[in-house]
């Protein structure tokens, strides 16, 4: 763990770092689509992206929480109501079916909708058909967010699907490499503990920052 602590200065100096593993040439020529599965993600994205002119997105999700643990994810959905669930937890807690469905109708008309209309003037998620997506996050510690976020791209038939991340676990790299393309990242750690521990600033996405990139996107 202690050799890895720190070992990314901010989301600027891991997009400089990805950009390096990252075929931008491919990129640029393709005109991949760059989707943002957090905000981190999307400040991150934003970085990789440069003054390139790829189409720049940020794809909603909200987890769920156990019902007796409110710190234990258990599913994750999305904004067009793809969920993804973690069976084992599920049967550990003996949680109900019903619970999470509710839960995540819950979660996207309180909190996803809103970031829609919010961030997006109540436009839908991109279509990604016959698009080739770059799926771009700060960290994963479990690989919910990416594997809701391929759920979610996949049902929508692109050409193709990368993950480009600076820091995950090893076992979800092991997960994620046989749902994708390819994956372009800097370290894969045995002992991952949580996303802010590799970087020496992992500084809060507020609003205004969210806001600022998308309007730079749609100018």
């Amino acid at each position: 763990m202690q050799k890895y602590k720190d070992i990314l200065n901010d989301r600027e100096d891991a997009a400089i770092k990805l950009r390096d593993v990252i075929p931008m040439q491919q990129l640029k020529e393709e005109e991949w689509s760059i989707v943002a599965v957090s905000k981190g993600g999307l400040e991150l994205a934003s970085h990789i992206k440069g003054k390139l002119k790829n189409r720049l997105e940020i794809l909603f999700l909200e987890a769920i929480m156990a019902p007796n643990n409110p710190e234990c994810e258990v599913a994750r959905v999305s904004e067009t109501e793809e969920i993804v669930l973690n069976e084992e937890l599920i049967h550990a807690f003996g949680i109900e079916y019903d619970y999470i469905y509710g839960e995540a109708h819950r979660k996207h008309e309180e909190d996803i909708l809103s970031y829609i209309y919010k961030y997006r003037k109540g436009n839908p998620f991109a279509n990604m058909e016959n698009e080739v997506v770059l799926l771009v996050d700060e960290g994963s510690e479990t690989g919910s967010k990416f594997m809701t976020a391929l759920k979610t791209i996949l049902m929508q038939k692109p050409k193709a699907v990368y993950i480009a991340t600076p820091v995950l676990p090893s076992d979800v790299l092991e997960l994620l490499e046989t749902f994708v393309d390819d994956i372009f990242f800097l370290y894969d750690i045995d002992d991952y503990v949580e996303t802010t521990l590799y970087y020496k600033h992992l500084d809060t996405i507020e609003d205004e920052m969210i806001e600022e990139i998308l309007k730079k996107e749609n100018r």
